[in-house]
């Protein structure tokens, strides 16, 4: 694609924007292709690694798929393959953008699959003119071939997510005793990665056919590529625990057959009574998942779901329940700057919350957070930060300053139903742009609540809001993690910030960042104290930097970013 300058065309006005996905593996390439369909009214989201792009179809469902021909390690054509052996996406436009002038190449091309061939480099005009016909071509043939959406799978014949999860919101509204079970089969990596994507998917639609006739008359949907949640209704804690058992060895004691091998799937289930008194379907399903992850590393592969003690401070409850019902709240938040290292004039902050104690001293979010979660007022604690934080990002925008804040929200409040929507509402209602705000979660919390997460961030995608995954330290599972959600930010675990860090840290750090980099994600060094551990971080590859060396966290948002030297 061209450097030159971007030529400006006239915005479509539409309720259901154009979606693109820019499958580009050159970076300035991809962000070339991005800012131009942006600016033109259209949702564009860039896949630097070929490897993700079926996850990031099934999460963004684009109506259209602009490519590059050749990718490292990728071929174009292959990738339409994958996309044309998806029962969603067998009509999805694709159109190859690429310097490959061969006349051949470009019949092979469309013979694989493809609907267009754009030569490099392309005016921004003639890209955004391709895109918009083709999508709008794609959009009233879709409408011609259905009036109605099926709410269910056209291969496993499961309900599809949203619509399971809504009769989960009803169940649970009608007061139907019942409950939610999770099933994970197999390891989704080790499998995609033996038997290649049509075969896995071959395999996973045929188990989701068999666990629907296992589970019925109750109601299943694949959630994940290994992971399918049922909603069972009339059933008391015994009975949920034999249907658990029921699935389980329906599941891992049948054969499969995958290009001729015989294949058993492992399986777990993790499940939870709606007796808890669940109060959406995200927090049911959160409580399925930490079933779930109990049930991954019990040698039975069953668990439900327990849920946590209430043994917090009443004394403490009290003062937490007293700053936020007041006004003249003791509640206040601090910030601390998160520095490129490479310098720039780019404001962020990483936004800390405090409280003032009876006695006049501090208490910091880690002193009182945990008696919130288990006095069940974690949930408005995290909204009122997330209420001051947009205030603060307007305030910023209308003054012409604009920043960036880092907000931590915790599983329970994110499961919450209407979160997604409300703060989409509030963005909206305080022209806040979405980049603006970046939702930090923990590696600890992520890992047990995987699932949850991914459908959160797939509602808020759309809207431009950042996602950063926090205190992380390498794993299998948190790497499968850096796969399956949509991130921008990685904050290292403070592990990582040591003086002088043994060399088995130092190289699972310089692993990590490159790793993170090659996903397209910034990589974040916290609790940075010494000029020492910043010089570690830097030399592995660090983008930024936060911590009491650049500064300690302060109520006022005045730090100098485009003077500040590590």
């Amino acid at each position: 694609m061209s450097s030159q300058q971007h030529e400006v065309a006239p915005l479509e006005v539409d309720p259901d924007p154009y979606r693109v996905l820019v499958v580009e593996d050159d970076r300035s390439q991809a962000l070339f292709a991005e800012a131009i369909l942006r600016g033109a009214g259209m949702q564009a989201e860039v896949v630097a690694i070929p490897e993700r792009m079926m996850e990031a179809m099934e999460r963004f469902n684009p109506d259209l798929v602009l490519m590059d021909l050749h990718m490292l390690g990728a071929s174009g054509m292959s990738l339409t393959s994958h996309i044309r052996e998806h029962p969603r996406f067998g009509h999805t436009p694709v159109v190859f953008l690429t310097g490959d002038q061969d006349p051949e190449r470009q019949l092979e091309a469309l013979e694989h699959g493809g609907d267009d061939y754009i030569l490099k480099p392309v005016r921004p005009r003639h890209l955004i003119v391709a895109v918009q016909s083709r999508v709008r071509r794609a959009r009233a043939f879709a409408k011609s071939q259905k009036s109605v959406e099926s709410d269910r799978h056209p291969i496993t014949g499961l309900y599809t997510r949203p619509a399971l999860l809504k009769s989960l919101a009803s169940v649970l509204a009608a007061g139907t005793p019942g409950g939610v079970l999770l099933v994970e089969m197999g390891n989704a990596i080790a499998l995609r990665g033996r038997y290649g994507y049509a075969a896995f998917e071959s395999l996973l639609n045929e188990a989701g056919r068999m666990l629907g006739e296992l589970c019925s008359p109750h109601a299943a949907a694949r959630l994940s590529d290994n992971a399918c949640l049922i909603v069972a209704q009339n059933l008391d804690r015994a009975g949920i625990e034999h249907l658990a058992r029921k699935l389980r060895d329906g599941i891992g004691y049948h054969e499969f057959k995958v290009d001729g091998e015989k294949l058993k799937l492992r399986s777990t289930v993790g499940f939870t009574s709606l007796e808890h008194g669940f109060t959406s379907a995200g927090m049911a399903l959160a409580a399925a998942e930490e079933a779930s992850r109990e049930a991954n590393a019990s040698p039975i592969g069953l668990a439900a779901y327990t849920p946590a003690s209430t043994t917090a401070s009443s004394e403490l409850l009290d003062e937490l329940q007293a700053s936020l019902n007041n006004a003249e709240t003791s509640l206040y938040l601090a910030f601390q700057p998160v520095v490129a290292v490479a310098g720039g004039d780019e404001a962020q902050f990483q936004v800390l919350l405090r409280m003032h104690a009876p006695d006049g001293g501090i208490r910091r979010a880690g002193e009182f957070l945990h008696a919130a979660e288990q006095g069940g007022l974690l949930p408005r604690l995290d909204r009122w930060v997330m209420e001051k934080s947009i205030g603060l990002l307007q305030q910023r925008r209308a003054e012409s300053r604009p920043i960036r804040l880092f907000v931590s929200q915790a599983p329970r409040t994110l499961s919450q139903d209407d979160f997604a929507e409300w703060l989409q509402q509030e963005l909206t209602r305080t022209g806040v742009e979405g980049p603006s705000l970046a939702i930090d979660f923990r590696l600890e919390d992520a890992l047990v609540h995987a699932l949850l997460l991914r459908q959160i961030c797939e509602q808020l995608v759309p809207a431009g809001v950042q996602f950063c995954l926090s205190q992380y330290r390498h794993s299998p599972e948190a790497d499968q993690l850096l796969q399956q959600l949509p991130l921008g930010y990685l904050r290292l675990s403070s592990d990582f910030a040591k003086p002088q860090p043994d060399q088995a840290l130092q190289d699972e750090m310089r692993v990590v960042i490159e790793r993170a980099h090659r996903l397209g994600l910034q990589v974040i060094g916290q609790s940075v104290e010494d000029p020492q551990a910043a010089a570690t971080l830097w030399v592995a590859g660090i983008d930024f930097i936060q911590g009491n060396l650049v500064q300690r966290p302060d109520q006022a948002l005045d730090f100098d970013f485009r003077s500040a030297t590590l």
